[in-house]
């Protein structure tokens, strides 16, 4: 029941009801003939159901108002996957709503329904005393009703209802005029955060998982060593608990202790558990945690905090190509950065600062040969004339084992161990702090998708090109000289053989496992051509 748009409530249970219908047809016309006939025999135990409840809060002298209804096609189907049943298996399928004037009368209410049936206990749930993020509040509770059927009642105020059906924005038609209080407070730093958002998420679709993940999650209750409750997604771990306490909690997040325990920054909260978050100077959000946090809140502070680190190491990486290249031509890069000459050539680059212009640097946008040429045109022109010598200087340069790289001298470069490229893969290079250029497969796994701007476009140069370590794993039948026959195969063909082991299984296979020297792919190729001939081999891969 969460909501923060004009008529939200209503719009998602239609667009969910909608979504079944087209997605799933069959289901949706099966649930719509079984839920007519169901509302049909349900009229008469739905108004004898308000009936009751209304004299019963008249005697006590509670002024509401009280309806019944059978829950949406959705939310049924839903129930049945999440339970694995079948539509007549599903017993709480008639939901009451009950709107008071105030909370007090909330809890008085309440009291009744559970002086007149007997509650599940599992199924009550306090949304006013620990409302949800988006100020939901209303009180769910599950009784077993006449007949032994189960029935659902929400308990809430106008205001409150208002709020579940309209949005937050509802809220105000009963404030206008007035200072804010706790309740309001919170509810306009939450608008913030939603705001907060929007801004540093730049895709819309990642910003409305979040909202989602925040709004319609199932959610869990928490506390803090001093007993604050803290409400949060369903599978939230340590490092959501830590950014919704505050910012640098999160940030220098380093554990967590759930009960007293210490358990991994990985952790599932569950509802009830005490925690208390371990904090460090030295430690410093990661970016492998966005792989596992929950909240929107801890995703856009990680994200901020990794943008703003790249962004530092883009420079430093920048200053440093700059450094070597002035020395090249002669010329003082911290004098040429002090004159104003740097900011200067970033205003040519439309660039706002000299930072900007080193962060380009870093991440491959602009070479230092390309500022060196905008502000010292007259060495730019010293090298005209001489033919071929500066047709080599502008053409892509060999540094290391093969590979090309446009525009830069003498950047450190070094192959990534993780996917071992091979001359003839597709290669992208990537800026590393402190390591130069790392060069990895294209579709390495490790290489960030989301970091397009650090990446550098590399080439192999053949002629250059020595030999690379290559890992290759060979399934086959377990048998009398089998390393032997394999390793011969490998050799066939010209290459070095580094490392190998074997281990075999219960049913007599054998996977083998081999490190190796190879020239560029076709040799690879040829080195599996061989393996695969060899008798009782049955697969042949390269480990990446």
């Amino acid at each position: 029941m969460n909501s923060v748009s004009s008529c939200g409530l209503e719009r998602r249970i239609e667009g969910e009801d909608q979504s079944l219908r087209y997605l799933q047809p069959a289901i949706y016309r099966e649930l719509e003939d079984k839920v007519t006939r169901k509302e049909l025999e349900s009229r008469a135990f739905i108004e004898t159901i308000i009936k009751l409840v209304q004299r019963n809060l008249s005697h006590n002298g509670i002024q509401a108002q009280i309806a019944g209804r059978l829950k949406h096609f959705y939310s049924i189907y839903r129930k049945m996957v999440r339970r694995d049943i079948a539509f007549e298996q599903i017993y709480d399928i008639i939901a009451f709503r009950i709107l008071v004037n105030d909370k007090a009368e909330c809890y008085n209410v309440l009291g009744i329904i559970h002086s007149l049936w007997r509650p599940l206990p599992s199924r009550f749930k306090d949304f006013i005393g620990i409302p949800k993020a988006n100020m939901y509040q209303s009180l769910h509770t599950t009784v077993i009703g006449p007949d032994g059927r189960h029935v659902e009642f929400q308990i809430r105020t106008h205001e409150m209802h208002q709020i579940a059906e309209m949005g937050i924005a509802a809220h105000w038609h009963y404030k206008e005029g007035y200072q804010l209080d706790d309740h309001d407070r919170k509810q306009m730093d939450w608008l913030r955060q939603m705001i907060e958002w929007q801004q540093d998420v730049d895709n819309p679709g990642e910003f409305l998982d979040s909202v989602k993940i925040d709004l319609f999650s199932e959610a869990v209750y928490v506390f803090t060593p001093t007993g604050e409750v803290k409400e949060l997604p369903s599978g939230s771990t340590p490092i959501d608990m830590a950014y919704s306490i505050h910012s640098k909690v999160g940030d220098h997040c380093s554990g967590a202790k759930v009960n007293g325990k210490l358990v991994p920054l990985r952790y599932h909260l569950k509802n009830g558990e005490m925690v208390e978050i371990v904090t460090s100077t030295k430690q410093h959000p990661n970016k492998d945690w966005l792989a596992f946090v929950k909240t929107s809140k801890a995703k856009t502070k990680i994200r901020q905090w990794v943008k703003k680190e790249e962004e530092r190491r883009s420079i430093e990486l920048g200053r440093e190509l700059c450094e070597k290249a002035f020395s090249r031509v002669k010329q003082s890069f911290n004098q040429t950065l002090k004159s104003g000459k740097m900011q200067a050539a970033a205003e040519e680059f439309s660039l706002k600062h000299a930072e900007a212009l080193l962060a380009a640097i870093g991440r491959g946008k602009l070479s230092a040969r390309q500022v060196i040429n905008r502000i010292f045109p007259e060495l730019r022109n010293s090298q005209k004339g001489k033919g071929e010598k500066e047709e080599k200087k502008s053409a892509p340069k060999p540094v290391r084992d093969g590979i090309s790289i446009k525009d830069i001298d003498d950047v450190m470069v070094r192959f990534a161990k993780c996917c071992n490229p091979l001359p003839g893969d597709d290669v992208v290079g990537f800026i590393t702090r402190g390591r130069g250029l790392t060069i990895h497969r294209h579709n390495c796994r490790h290489v960030d998708q989301g970091n397009s701007e650090r990446y550098m476009d590399v080439s192999w140069n053949l002629e250059r090109s020595s030999s690379h370590l290559v890992k290759i794993k060979v399934m086959c039948e377990d048998a009398k000289g089998l390393l032997v026959a394999l390793g011969t195969a490998i050799s066939s063909q010209g290459a070095n053989i580094t490392s190998g082991s074997m281990k075999t299984t219960i049913d007599q296979k054998a996977h083998c496992y081999f490190e190796i020297q190879i020239k560029d792919l076709d040799h690879l190729k040829r080195v599996k051509m061989a393996l695969r001939a060899v008798k009782g081999v049955y697969q042949v891969t390269r480990i990446s």
